[in-house]
């Protein structure tokens, strides 16, 4: 069969493989001959768990991609919405870029609250039909006017280090000598702003696109990362925040939130990364300085218990004293702290360790190639927490990223990620800084949401699969029970083609699979591939380097006894046990940071965040969080 691109037939068993290979290497593998692979098996009747769509969500994803691959939902996060005023359509854009509040161009500022930047967002996101997460502050600041002032003036607090080349006037806070500025006034940018305040919002939000359940906002998220507050938001909360404090904001705020609109979910607390599992903000800030041993002060004053522990076991309690669960989803982001992962350099060393580096999302033999140095096993462990603390909780990560999604590794890297969220059973997912329209960032969602043009996706319900070398091809495996398609994901991550016997239990005796590829070879589109024929459940497969394959087979290509098996609803259960955690270093945050206390992990494709309906004025003046 001719290479072309085609659209397929809504029954049909779809696989995927994703070549992976390092810069010049895998170009020059890509036309020489396969060398042997790893096995891979699958069997459609085994380890059957749910996989939710809300997997595949990003934030401000641009308006196009969006309504091309009718995302699930849609993040309005990151540090500047931490102290944004929806009446003013005003946002304090904090360490990010000089303490400033910058106020959003909008078309009749009169008319505020209506026709903001956040209002565009919801509105967007309605008519693509996905869900929105909105952050609401828990900081207890938001600006106090549309004037673009600034948290640390030159005029009134100094010279300093670094000043805006828009405006001199604001300072990023350091004096010339290095230190810190303090004592300034947080009147000079904000005012206080409450429970009260996040539910007059949600009223607002209510009124305008109904509520949860009538198609509005189904999702508020208890603030951006405040364990780190002290450094991103230090004009005005310089003091970390402590246990205590983030028990009763969340209290507060997620009450304010419920009683205003019942059937919205709450995310939180949406730590920075993995010190935030085990260290409050206040435990983070002091350790930074202080000599700290294993149980530092906030936690000494907490019965030793670590944070997330400690928070869970809280709310859980508060739902049992009153029948008022506040938190839905316990949410922490993650981004690889090995070097140079998270970003844009894509040297060959650089291109393997972030292929290696999705590992630290559940495996429990990978020992994170950073100052964690220990396995991570992200997603077993949150629900690991959640299972011992506060069960029903569901797990998201509303920030990851693992680099250079306007490169074929990272894409790669990104469908892997994907695969890994449906296998381990995440509820909830947005990529951080999304892929440009054309990028292989943008391909690899296609791969899972929109492999043929037509809407085709991957499974709902994940199925076992198998490799007996999974860092070399690594497999995921699910069914679709729109029309009980079998779907998998093969990912190669050597820099050869590799042949590979996969094996197949619930196939017919004799099935032929269409083929789809994205790749090297042609990164600009998927690509009709001639046709692979199946016996007794068998094939060798050749799976190029640097590609991403698809197979289709139709619906009688599967036995009987398998082709119309019921969609799963429960969740993923543990496979593996996860290992004690030594929590590491509690100035783990400084470990991950830039120069001015920004993180590298702020880092993001600046090329793709410019929906025009919400791109802000101030948007071409940086490229951080």
């Amino acid at each position: 069969m001719p290479r072309k691109s085609l659209a397929v037939g809504s029954t049909v068993l779809m696989f995927a493989s994703i070549g992976a290979a390092a810069g010049a290497a895998s170009a020059a593998s890509a036309g020489s001959a396969a060398v042997a692979g790893p096995a891979l098996s699958i069997n459609i009747s085994a380890r059957r768990h749910a996989i939710n769509r809300d997997i595949y969500g990003m934030n401000f994803a641009q308006a196009r991609l969006e309504s091309q691959l009718k995302l699930p939902v849609v993040r309005w996060g990151g540090n500047a919405t931490t102290r944004y005023n929806y009446l003013l359509d005003t946002a304090n854009h904090a360490s990010d870029w000089y303490f400033e509040n910058i106020p959003n161009t909008v078309k009749n500022p009169a008319a505020l609250p209506g026709g903001s930047t956040a209002d565009q967002f919801i509105g967007q996101n309605k008519r693509d039909g996905a869900d929105s997460i909105i952050t609401v502050p828990l900081i207890g600041w938001t600006p106090k006017s549309r004037a673009q002032t600034c948290g640390f003036s030159v005029a009134k607090y100094g010279p300093q280090q670094s000043t805006d080349p828009y405006d001199s006037d604001c300072g990023n806070g350091v004096n010339t000598s290095g230190q810190d500025i303090t004592g300034n006034d947080p009147a000079d940018t904000s005012r206080r702003a409450g429970a009260s305040f996040v539910a007059k919002w949600v009223g607002y939000l209510d009124k305008k696109y109904g509520g949860a359940a009538a198609g509005g906002v189904r999702f508020y998220q208890l603030d951006n990362e405040p364990d780190i507050w002290f450094a991103t938001h230090r004009d005005v909360h310089p003091v970390g925040a402590t246990y205590s404090e983030m028990l009763s904001k969340t209290k507060k705020v997620a009450a304010a939130i419920k009683s205003t609109d019942p059937a919205a979910k709450t995310i939180g607390p949406s730590g920075w990364g993995w010190s935030s599992l085990f260290y409050s903000g206040n435990d983070q800030q002091y350790c930074a300085s202080h000599s700290c041993g294993a149980v530092p002060p906030d936690m000494a004053r907490h019965g030793g218990v670590p944070f997330a522990a400690w928070y869970l076991r809280q709310l859980r309690a508060y739902q049992q004293q009153t029948g008022v669960r506040l938190l839905d989803y316990f949410d922490n982001h993650w981004y690889p702290q090995e070097a140079n992962v998270f970003g844009e350099t894509d040297d060959p060393a650089t291109q393997a360790l972030r292929l290696r580096s999705t590992r630290m999302l559940w495996d429990p033999h990978y020992v994170d190639q950073s100052w964690i140095n220990q396995p991570v096993m992200a997603i077993p462990r949150m629900k690991q927490l959640v299972a011992q603390n506060y069960p029903g909780t569901k797990v998201a990560i509303t920030e990851y990223n693992f680099g250079a999604l306007d490169k074929i590794d990272g894409g790669l890297a990104e469908a892997d990620v994907l695969g890994i969220f449906g296998r381990e059973g995440l509820n909830l997912a947005t990529l951080w800084g999304p892929p440009a329209f054309a990028d292989p960032g943008a391909f690899a969602f296609r791969m899972y949401l929109d492999y043929n043009g037509n809407g085709s996706a991957f499974g709902d319900t994940s199925v076992r699969a198998v490799s007996s070398a999974q860092t070399a091809l690594a497999i995921y495996a699910a069914q679709r029970s729109s029309d009980g398609a079998l779907t998998a994901i093969v990912i190669n991550k050597t820099h050869h083609a590799l042949a590979s016997p996969l094996s197949v239990t619930g196939l017919a005796a004799h099935a032929t699979a269409q083929v789809f590829r994205y790749g090297q070879g042609d990164p600009t589109a998927i690509v009709h591939e001639p046709a692979q024929a199946f016996s007794n459940g068998s094939a060798t497969v050749t799976f190029p380097a640097y590609s991403i394959t698809e197979f289709v087979v139709p619906a009688p290509g599967l036995a009987p006894a398998v082709a119309h098996l019921r969609r799963a609803t429960s969740a993923a259960a543990a496979t593996v046990p996860v290992p004690a955690a030594r929590p590491g270093p509690a100035d783990g945050f400084l470990r991950a940071t830039g120069f001015d206390g920004r993180k590298v992990a702020a880092g993001w494709n600046p090329k793709a965040w410019d929906p025009p309906a919400i791109r802000p004025a101030w948007a071409h003046q940086a490229t951080l969080r």
